[in-house]
């Protein structure tokens, strides 16, 4: 008795000396003893190089195979009580891998009682169904979804009534918006328990998710239609009126504006078309978003000529007159007063990007631009 005293007086000795010296500021302190097992905060702390930890750590892996697992399961329920949700997994990971280690045989002239292995295995198998259906919550807590399926997948292998495994992994499923293995899950953990109110509870949610998402996707199913069918009219509109377009490569950006019918699904409905307005001569232009198909190039001079830049006064509805490029690659004078629509139906010109582009210049500067125009052509 006497020995055994001294030896744990010598022990608490040894702690004592391993006290951090109240001359360190509390910094210094405070780190020192984060070092000793005792007073570590999290699994952060540890030191490999902490003989003390070490020592901790041996003990740890004392004992049969159940025993180690259960102690680091032990441990990660400590830390699921403080909400430790990293080391916990931590722990549970530990447990995990001390149920896979070989089995130490005793010597066979050992004074050790043999175990029984059945009896053991049960434990093995109780502690391990454990150990998943536990990481699976902190695994589940910190966002893992995928990590906590697999984990409650491995318990309900060990256990297919283990009820917390169905309904974490529903838990996950929904998360994820998985909601038919949702379901499946919810109405395996009841078929259990048909009375668990927190899967009663959750089979709710995960139907209205469900129905939410089925929803959703039906609208988007519908927009999808509803372009299709737009897009069809749009082009039998302009087929019927006998207007030509194509697109490039590179077309221009104009935000919302483009090709577009009054009435998105009637082809006989007003048709709108964007029209820019080019200054050859000055390098200038003018955008006009929407311009019908009844209106005229005049209408839309009066409101825009003359502009800001036209310092000689050159840009007057009257003074200025308008030409579009052809199919060909040509020139053809529109009239300012007839209608986009008669202007666009004669075949000759294409609507090109969703735009139509009409050159306007000053009438006394025609004949100039127009043989400038063919040198660049190569027509001249």
């Amino acid at each position: 008795m006497a020995s055994d005293g001294s030896s744990g007086l010598e022990a608490m000795m040894a702690m004592r000396a391993e006290l951090p010296s109240s001359t360190k500021t509390a910094d210094e302190l405070v780190a020192e003893m984060k070092r000793m097992p005792l007073f570590m905060t999290s699994m952060d702390d540890m030191d490999e190089d902490n003989e003390m930890l070490q020592a901790i750590r041996a003990i740890a892996y004392e004992g049969t195979r159940a025993e180690v697992a259960g102690n680091f399961r032990t441990q990660g329920n400590e830390c699921v009580k403080a909400k430790q949700w990293s080391d916990a997994r931590t722990f549970y990971a530990k447990g995990l891998a001390a149920l896979k280690a070989p089995r130490e045989a005793a010597p066979k002239d050992s004074d050790v009682a043999e175990l029984d292995e059945e009896v053991e295995e049960k434990k093995e198998r109780a502690l391990e169904e454990a150990c998943y259906a536990n990481r699976a919550l902190c695994h589940l807590e910190m966002k893992n979804y995928g990590s906590c399926n697999r984990d409650c997948a491995g318990a309900l292998r060990l256990n297919p009534r283990n009820v917390k495994a169905w309904y974490r992994a529903a838990q996950a499923c929904l998360a994820l918006d998985k909601t038919p293995e949702a379901l499946d899950a919810c109405q395996g953990g009841l078929e259990i328990d048909s009375a668990n109110t927190a899967l009663q509870s959750l089979l709710e949610k995960v139907k209205k998710r469900q129905t939410h998402l089925v929803e959703v996707d039906q609208a988007r199913k519908d927009r999808e239609q509803r372009v299709i069918r737009e897009m069809a009219t749009l082009r039998f509109a302009l087929k019927q009126r006998n207007i030509a377009a194509r697109k490039t490569a590179t077309p221009p950006e104009m935000e919302d504006a483009g090709i577009k019918l009054e009435d998105p699904l009637d082809a006989n409905s007003t048709l709108t078309i964007p029209m820019i307005l080019l200054y050859p001569l000055h390098a200038q232009s003018d955008f006009v978003k929407a311009c019908t198909e009844h209106e005229t190039v005049a209408q839309h001079l009066e409101y825009i000529l003359p502009t800001p830049w036209d310092e000689e006064q050159e840009y007057t509805p009257q003074s200025v007159e308008c030409y579009m490029e052809t199919v060909q690659g040509g020139l053809i004078k529109a009239g300012k007063k007839l209608s986009l629509l008669k202007l666009l139906a004669s075949g000759k010109i294409e609507i090109v990007d969703g735009l139509v582009s009409v050159n306007v210049v000053p009438k006394a500067r025609a004949t100039e631009w127009i043989e400038d125009f063919k040198r660049r052509k190569g027509k001249a």
